[in-house]
This record gives structure tokens, sequence and C-alpha cells, in this order.
């Protein structure tokens, strides 16, 4: 590392500061590469409580030492960029053509990708000013916990909502951070603002939110429309129309409220797919998935989740419309968790000719799962009939 005093490396941190809008960073922050001191407690206990949600960095020293990741850290540069977080024109759903949702954060192009592009710009700026720089970038899935380097960095507070809050985005951005051999000086972080508010708390649709910032990702609906399991049925009706993600915690955030933001163009919406048609979903191939979706965040799973979630979805909306999509994928698909879906969902949406299906599912069907979920279906029906009856009657 070249010769330099604290006063120049602090001046090419203010320089790097003055040109991150031009570089399309919108928040950027500097923190040193020690390690997160009490992160590493925070997170054994997380997952002796079974609260993990499988997709992070298991080796919790990576977690919290930057210099597993490069050997010389001496700092980290933590980045935010906005995203929108209204839909204009945003369509609606009609009777039988209902609409999922997909989340803020999936709208646009992939956020990991504009990201790295935007460290990757910061980095050869960096590469010009000092020779002999060596960086480490992450975006999301990298070993560090991006919300841990961003508070230290200054870049927000951590929120109840397990989400970074800044005053001028709220929690509608996205975080990356990049590990130097350079000590830059450090920012302060900032105080905690959120006060007695506790709006995501009890906003969390399957009380998720176990504490202020404590996450049980088992039981969150964003971790939940990610997995590639059989969903239990409680979920599957909290989850409702959700096909990728969730944004409540957000939406109820007072500090949210009226913030949105455009001129990131890469991270704007396309109506259509942020609010797409759901049957049409039922039949895509892994070809069209990926020319439909294949440029978005919501696509890193594949096209199986959110098929699954398409047919929950139009079970929510007891769409008997759907009957036609739905009895084929019951009595054919090779995929278990998808005729355990549609099973589910022909039992919501209830009616002689889900039941007559119901019944000649179950006399081939060989997966216990999918029997239980076809008897509980038609047990749902058959209630759901002897309530409409008493009603009736009284």
């Amino acid at each position: 590392m070249a010769a330099a005093s604290r006063d120049d490396w602090m001046e090419l941190k203010e320089k790097l500061k003055r040109q991150a809008s031009s570089l399309g960073i919108d928040k950027i922050g500097f923190t040193s590469a020690r390690p997160f001191q009490g992160l590493k407690d925070i997170l054994v206990q997380h997952r002796q409580k079974g609260y993990e949600s499988g997709f992070e960095e298991q080796d919790l020293d990576k977690r919290v030492d930057p210099s597993q990741s490069l050997g010389e850290a001496q700092s980290i540069i933590s980045i935010a960029i906005a995203y929108p977080s209204k839909l204009s024109p945003a369509p609606k759903s009609e009777k039988d053509h209902y609409r999922g949702m997909i989340a803020r954060s999936a709208w646009g192009q992939d956020y990991h990708h504009v990201l790295k592009k935007r460290l990757v710009a910061l980095q050869s700026v960096l590469e010009q000013e000092v020779s002999d720089v060596k960086t480490e970038l992450m975006v999301d899935t990298g070993a560090l916990v991006d919300r841990s380097v961003a508070e230290r960095a200054g870049i927000g507070w951590s929120g109840k909502n397990c989400s970074i809050i800044s005053p001028e985005f709220g929690s509608w951005i996205y975080l990356g951070e990049m590990i130097t051999n350079i000590p830059f000086p450090p920012d302060v972080p900032m105080t905690e603002q959120c006060g007695s508010c506790n709006k995501c708390i009890e906003a969390c649709p399957t009380d998720a939110l176990v504490g202020p910032g404590q996450l049980n990702a088992q039981r969150c609906i964003s971790f939940l429309t990610q997995t590639k399991d059989v969903i239990d049925d409680f979920y599957k009706k909290k989850i409702g129309n959700r096909l990728y993600g969730c944004d409540t915690c957000q939406i109820v955030c007072p500090i949210n409220k009226g913030k949105h933001f455009t001129h990131q163009e890469e991270l704007l919406p396309e109506p259509e797919l942020a609010k797409p048609l759901l049957k049409p979903l039922l039949s895509m191939s892994n070809k069209q998935f990926k020319q439909k979706f294949g440029h978005t965040a919501a696509a890193w799973r594949g096209k199986k989740p959110i098929q699954r979630n398409a047919i929950i979805a139009l079970g929510h909306f007891k769409d008997q419309s759907a009957l036609p999509d739905l009895m084929p994928i019951l009595l054919r698909d090779e995929r278990e968790v998808m005729r355990e879906s549609a099973a589910w969902s022909l039992g919501q949406i209830g009616g002689a000719e889900a039941e007559s299906v119901l019944h000649q599912a179950s006399e081939k069907e060989e997966s216990e799962v999918v029997l239980d979920a076809i008897h509980k279906a038609l047990q749902n029906i058959l209630s759901t009939a002897e309530e409409n009856h008493n009603r009736i009657e009284s």
C-alpha cells in the first residue's frame, strides 16, 4: 500500500462522496474493517432458535469478519441506491382475470447486477487513484451482513422491520459494499429513530417480526414465497396473491410515507411484470419464464416457486374460471408441490366440479402429502356447503 497520511485518505474519501451521484450511487458511507463485535452472538442465537432462512452464508466467522473475505482489509465502503415504491399505471385484478404481486425489491432489472455495476464503477475510480488498491465487492449474496455494514457506515439506522432506514430514502434502498485495503476514516453511525413505533411488528401477517430488529425467516412471507417446498395451509392463507416477496413491513413504516424514487432507470417497473396475470403463469415453460422474468431478481429461484404461488393466489381469489387450469395440475403435474397446492386451491374455490376432480385425483394419487391435501380440500368444500345451507335455512 502506498504511503499516505490520514488527511490524504480523508481527501480521497470526500472526493468519492462528491463523485458518488455521477456513478449512480445515491448514498455512500465508510466504516472500518474491524470485526462486527456482538453480531456473531446474535447470529448464533438466531441459528439456535431456527430463525435462519438457509440462504445465508453458513460460516458465521465470514459473516462478521471482513478479513476473512479480504486478508488486507482496512475499511469497507457501503453504498445504497433507491428504488421505486409506487406502480403507475397499476394493473388491477378483475373477475376471471386476477393478478399476483411481485415485491418492489424485484421490480425492474435484477438489483444484484445494477449494484454490481455501481460498485465496479466505484472500483475503477479507486484504481485510478490508488495503484495498489485491493477490493472485494459484495451484493446481498456476499459473506458479510449488508445491513450491519450499512448501519456502521452511517447509511441509515437498523429499523425494527430489519431494514436499513435512511432519512432521505426510507427503507426503499438496495445495499452493497466494497471491502478495501485503504484505511479510510470511518463515518459516524446514525442514531436509531424508530422510537416507540411498532407498526411494522404489528402489521406483519405471520408475526415473523418476533421483536424489534428480530426476524424469524421461517415465518416471513418474503422467504416463504421463495422456497420450493410445500407451504403449510396457515401460510398459504397469509400469502394471498403475493408471488415473490412481501412489502407489508415497509409499506406501514411512517418514514417511508410519500417516498418514491424513479431516477434509477434500470429499476423502473414494468406494470405487467410487477402485477402479472395469474393463469398464464401456470402453463409457462422454462424458456418463457426466462424471457419474461429472467432479467428480474424474482427469477433467481426459477419458475417453480412463482407457479406454486400463482396456484395459491387463485385459491385465495376463489377463482372459478381457473378450474380448467388447476385440474390438470392436480391430475397430471409431475411435481408434488404443484399437485398439493392445486388441491388446496380447489378446496378453497369449491363447487361440484372441484369436488369431482378431487375425488378423481384421490383414486390415483400416491403421495401422502398430496392425499392429505386432497382430503382437507374435500372436507373444506363439505364444511363450506354446510355453512351455506345453514345460512340459507336460518
